[in-house]
């Protein structure tokens, strides 16, 4: 399969459509290969315009949501970002092409190990990869130029706010509850919190100390 050509279709057709239009962002949707994130016997379905499962309960997100998400974050190159959610490794990428340095936290240990193999193999050295509770984050290495979470959750990890920067620092979620969720942006500016709502969105929860307990809390 021509999957460059796979790219640019999705881009022309997905995403442009849609109202994307940072350049950078597009030029980095059609620069990653996609399909290397998913299993092989759904390769020729990763550019639809869909979540694909990746295992372990877990999905990559529908093509336009990681675009959406990733212009929200208003990308100038020199960003340091934290991704909550690392799945399959897909969206890092795309924040690797945009921003100067990756911290990535995955709760899963074998999806954040086979995220570690494919980023290596693309030869990106600007993210960096831990398993552990995300709603944490990543305290030693804070603060953090924008946060994303990837993930479904009640509120925004007050955590994540405290360890983002003050000097308009951004955050993108989804929050929300199981079936209701929108994408909230934050923005930290001098102690003072701006928040913007944007399309509504639905994605698999986000487990730990400050997101849902357990899986079942999320589908009551």
């Amino acid at each position: 399969m021509d999957f460059k050509e796979l790219r640019e279709y999705m881009v022309r057709t997905q995403l442009i459509p849609r109202g994307i239009s940072d350049e950078r962002v597009l030029d980095a949707m059609r620069k990653v290969p996609r399909h290397l994130f998913v299993p092989e016997h759904i390769q020729p379905r990763a550019y639809d315009d869909m979540a694909l499962s990746i295992g372990e309960g877990q999905t990559i997100s529908q093509p336009y949501m990681v675009a959406i998400m990733t212009e929200l974050l208003e990308l100038k190159g020199d960003e340091k970002i934290l991704e909550i959610g690392t799945g399959s490794g897909y969206q890092t990428a795309i924040l690797a092409e945009l921003a100067k340095n990756v911290y990535s936290i995955e709760r899963i240990e074998q999806l954040a190990e086979r995220a570690k193999n494919i980023l290596s193999s693309l030869s990106y050295q600007n993210v960096f990869i831990k398993t552990g509770d995300g709603t944490l984050g990543w305290e030693e290495e804070s603060p953090f130029d924008r946060i994303l979470i990837t993930a479904g959750t009640p509120q925004i990890p007050q955590p994540l706010i405290e360890q983002l920067s003050d000097d308009n620092g951004i955050i993108v979620a989804p929050v929300g509850d199981r079936f209701s969720q929108v994408l909230l942006k934050v923005i930290k500016a001098k102690g003072k919190l701006e928040k913007e709502t944007h399309t509504p969105c639905v994605f698999v929860p986000l487990i730990g100390k400050h997101g849902w307990q357990k899986d079942e809390d999320y589908y009551v």
